[in-house]
């Protein structure tokens, strides 16, 4: 990979988290706690935390399946019995489940990445969560003694 994250790197999340400090120029805790106070201040930042949380998670998902894994390794004679393949298949989901979250952060932090300069990036941001409402929630002022549309459109009907 050429941003520095190799194939064989163990702490990709270690890797991940110091790149976003130095991008928010604060430590991992104070970005949470900054992102939880005010959610919508800084939507690049809420995304952000909101990935590398999930990576973090599945990082931790991975450790333990390949304890487990380690484990049945073990107790096993030359030959790997159908229970401790199921072993090594749950340490596989867990590794693409933690690849793929490590892209999604990586992604995050490019403002460069495909996608974010184009068609594609403004859609994206036509999806991101609203401060306020999206059409107007009261009646418009009209002036004294004027017909709202659908009284007026009920007169035209019965004139008809």
């Amino acid at each position: 990979m050429s941003d520095g994250i190799s194939e064989d790197s163990a702490d990709v999340v270690g890797v991940l988290t110091e790149r976003i400090e130095a991008r928010f120029d604060m430590g991992m805790d104070q970005l949470k706690a900054a992102v939880a106070a005010a959610p919508t201040a800084n939507p690049d930042a809420t995304d952000v935390v909101k990935w590398h949380g999930l990576l973090v998670e599945a990082q931790s998902v991975l450790e333990r399946a390949e304890d487990d894994l380690l484990a049945a390794l073990q107790t096993q004679p030359s030959e790997v019995d159908d229970p401790t393949m199921g072993l090594a298949h749950r340490v596989n989901a867990a590794v693409t489940a933690r690849d793929g979250r490590a892209m999604v952060v990586r992604w995050l932090l490019d403002p460069n990445a495909p996608g974010k300069k184009d068609l594609a990036a403004e859609r994206l941001a036509r999806l991101r969560p609203r401060t306020g409402p999206a059409v107007q929630t009261s009646a418009p002022n009209r002036p004294a003694g004027s017909t709202a549309p659908a009284t007026a459109w009920r007169s035209a009907r019965a004139a008809r």
